[in-house]
């Protein structure tokens, strides 16, 4: 065994460990300051900017696995209202979304949406703004802790503060992405960069 790490030590060289340790070990200066988030390691992020109404901002991350996590953007007026969001209510339309049951791997009992169904209300400031789907596909879960947790939505929105998980089909996603601004442009539009 020593012989054979004797020869790999000649074989390789002193410039060719050199090259080797460049390669495997990454230069300081090259290293984020930050590391990246789980959002952005595992999802690819879109964003509908003023999506109905002017500066109702939304964010679409989409897993691999094509579903799609929906909640509001840095930018959406209703995070920028003096106290922040003050209420969220499931209850639109004819049914609270938050007593809606999605259960098994076909996905029973799941609600198909279209792109400006309602989602939920929330208030802020005593206006009242609606939060849509974004996405056409079924609506899997929403996130029934931000009624009691107000918190996760106005300091944590783009993370624990998302709104709904929707599952699109394949085939109506491409339709989707196309409407949709990336992550880059969205940044210019708003000027964030």
């Amino acid at each position: 065994m020593a012989g054979e790490t004797l020869q790999i030590d000649s074989v390789m060289g002193v410039e060719d460990e050199g090259g080797l340790k460049a390669l495997l070990v990454p230069d300081l200066k090259d290293l984020p300051t930050i590391p990246p988030s789980a959002v952005e390691s595992n999802f690819a992020r879109y964003y509908a900017a003023d999506f109905l109404k002017p500066g109702h901002d939304q964010y679409v991350y989409r897993h691999a696995n094509g579903l799609c996590v929906v909640g509001l953007a840095p930018t959406h007026v209703a995070l920028r209202e003096e106290g922040g969001v003050t209420s969220v209510d499931f209850n639109v339309g004819k049914s609270d979304r938050s007593e809606m049951k999605v259960t098994g791997k076909r996905k029973r009992n799941a609600q198909h949406f279209e792109a400006n169904t309602a989602l939920c209300k929330i208030s802020a400031n005593g206006k009242e703004f609606i939060v849509r789907c974004c996405v056409k596909g079924s609506l899997l879960e929403v996130n029934d802790r931000l009624p009691k947790q107000l918190d996760l939505l106005n300091s944590l929105a783009d993370r624990e503060g998302y709104v709904a998980i929707i599952m699109p089909r394949p085939t109506d996603w491409f339709k989707i992405k196309d409407s949709l601004l990336s992550h880059e442009d969205y940044k210019k539009l708003r000027g964030l960069v």
